[in-house]
């Protein structure tokens, strides 16, 4: 949520601050600004709408000269989508120019205290304070007003300061919200996300919670929350910008579905040799394992509906019950969690501010967490016990694909590993194994049989609602289906167990409802046949997702996609592949933005 960059060096800044915008355009944003230092003096161009918009502002950035500055893309929370609201925000004397990621939950009282004193408002957003603060307590130090600021700040945040004493410096602070500094020759760096960095320099260090940067273009400082200078460890970035760019397709959630089967491949290929499922990054004992009474998987949005999909193999594989948690559930709860307890953690970005305070929650009480995440040194991953990465690569449209099918399969090997510590699936271990190896090329299978999804778009695009059934692990991918298609398409979609229709659902069947059926399950099939004839007598269209040799599933749908057959508890990063093609294919009928649907982000940070 929101984006921040900043640059100092030789080059022009402000072209690399719109370029470093542009890559955070995934974040989701409603407003966007520059400021920009030359010499000594501080220009800030700020819009609604749109980066492109304030490409046009500035002329490509040619008509803001300067080479230090800070830019920013705004998600309205404080305040509408205004210019006023939009960062940078100036200090009253015009010294500071700030942009800000994350909330400020103390800022009302900040800003009646400020007001008292003289300081004037000029938005309603809780970054104002900010500025002003330092303002407050700059004495000639840029460093010691910073520390004194963040010091009465009361919530998340990444900040990113200039000032008009300190030409050719930017600084940069972090709480609770990623920071990363880009290292570059005779030029340095920030931003929110090393999307922004990485055509620039893969050298890069990562902040801290507490710590804050003094940058130039020869030096960077890091400093504690005290104002001690510290080492940092200068970290290579190991993909290239390619991965982060379209390479031909029309929008990136399409790229990511079609490198699903590459990106599985990654998350599989270290954890499987001579035949073996291995998990170097987890010395979890044998004995430690038999400790465990119980899993908790606790996630948020897609994450959780990972979750959903991978506790099916947990408590097959293990016989160790399993339960799932919204984090911003969990969070305020009192859940029953002790030193028998394992929690494990999914979240793409490592940074779902959520899942953050859950995880930490859990910890206090003394549960073990395991961290399946994909950023590599996110705060989730520093604050587990162990870190399991799925590798997917940089993943930009804001609906996830690839990440979503890593986790699920990070789940499976997980289940099977944990499986075989315990000594419960010694007769199965080599068919669940060579199941989850070919799970790449059965998501390229499920790409290459389903030609017909964009016909199908044209017929169910107008719909008013779509409504996904399923049973077991079914229903579990169900719920992320129907995710998918209502965040990207805007239309109304939900997923039900199939076998409470009777129990209210089904009051909502009338003539030519579209009900989108996942029928992969062969154990459970008679029962999920009756309920698409409940639903079709009831004068519903069907929309069968199945194997192709499935004669009674094929005989009453209307329309069908298919997948290639395989054992149901590894079913679910399967089945999702048509579901996602279905709602990209959608929200391409609809004229939806799809890469940048409206009101979401792609890593929420605040609550």
């Amino acid at each position: 949520m929101c984006g921040i960059v900043g640059f100092t060096g030789a080059q022009a800044a402000a072209p690399i601050l719109l370029e470093g915008l542009k890559k955070l355009e995934y974040r989701g944003y409603d407003s966007a600004g520059i400021a920009v230092m030359d010499n000594s003096v501080i220009s800030v161009n700020k819009v609604t709408g749109r980066i492109a918009n304030l490409c046009e502002k500035t002329d490509d950035g040619k008509a803001v000269p300067g080479n230090t500055g800070i830019g920013h893309t705004r998600w309205a929370t404080h305040g509408a989508p205004t210019s006023e609201n939009a960062h940078p925000h100036l200090s009253n004397d015009g010294k500071f120019a700030v942009v800000h990621n994350g909330i400020i939950e103390n800022y009302m009282s900040l800003r009646e205290e400020l007001i008292k004193e003289g300081y004037h408002f000029d938005s309603e957003t809780d970054t104002e304070v900010i500025v002003h603060l330092i303002e407050k307590y700059y004495k000639g130090s840029v460093r010691d007003a910073l520390i004194k600021t963040t010091n009465r700040l009361r919530g998340s945040y990444a900040i990113g300061v200039i000032c008009n004493d300190n030409p050719g410096t930017i600084y940069a602070a972090r709480e609770a919200s990623p920071l990363i500094i880009g290292v570059g020759t005779d030029e340095n760096y920030f931003a929110s996300d090393v999307t922004a960095l990485v055509s620039h320099t893969r050298n890069v260090i990562y902040l801290e919670d507490g710590e804050f940067a003094k940058i130039t273009s020869e030096k960077i400082q890091v400093f504690d929350c005290l104002g001690k200078e510290i080492d940092k460890s200068v970290v290579r970035v190991m993909w290239d910008i390619r991965a982060a760019e379209k390479g031909g397709y029309e929008h990136f959630m399409m790229k990511e579905i079609k490198e699903q089967p590459a990106a599985v491949k990654a998350t599989i290929a270290p954890r499987i040799k001579d035949g073996k499922v291995i998990f170097d990054e987890l010395d979890i004992s044998t004995d430690k394992l038999k400790s465990i009474n119980k899993i908790l998987i606790t996630a948020c949005g897609s994450a959780y509906y990972a979750g959903c999909a991978g506790k099916y193999a947990l408590e097959k594989l293990c016989n160790i019950p399993v339960s799932l948690e919204l984090a911003s559930e969990l969070r305020y709860s009192e859940p029953i969690i002790d030193e028998h307890t394992l929690l494990i953690v999914i979240s793409q970005s490592g940074e779902t501010a959520d899942t953050i305070a859950a995880m930490k929650e859990c910890k206090e009480k003394g549960a073990t967490v395991i961290a399946i995440v994909n950023v590599v040194g996110s705060t989730v991953a520093k604050l587990a016990d162990y870190a399991v990465y799925t590798w997917a690569g940089p993943e930009i449209a804001v609906a996830t694909t690839k990440g979503y099918t890593t986790q699920v399969t990070v789940l499976y090997l997980l289940s099977i590993f944990f499986g075989d510590k315990l000594g419960l699936i010694k007769e199965n271990y080599e068919e669940y194994v060579k199941c989850v190896q070919s799970l790449p090329r059965f998501i390229q299978q499920a790409i290459d049989m389903n030609p017909a999804i964009p016909t199908l778009a044209e017929k169910y695009h107008e719909s008013k609602a779509l409504f996904f059934i399923g049973r077991n692990t079914d229903y579990a991918t169900s719920l992320e289906g129907a995710l998918k298609m209502k965040e990207i398409s805007y239309l109304h979609s939900e997923a039900y167990a199939a076998g409470e229709l009777k129990h209210g659902t089904i009051a909502l069947i009338e003539e030519h409802q579209p009900v989108i059926a996942l029928c992969c399950n062969s154990k459970i099939m008679e029962k999920t046949l009756s309920n698409i004839v409940e639903v079709k007598a009831r004068g519903a269209e069907v929309l069968a997702l199945t194997f192709r040799n499935n004669e009674k599933i094929v005989s009453v749908a209307d329309d069908l996609m298919f997948i290639p057959e395989i054992d149901p508890i590894f079913s679910g990063v399967i089945e999702i592949v048509p579901l996602q093609l279905l709602a990209y294919y959608v929200a391409k009928e609809n004229g939806c933005d799809i890469d940048k649907p409206k009101n979401l982000a792609k890593s929420v940070t605040v609550e």
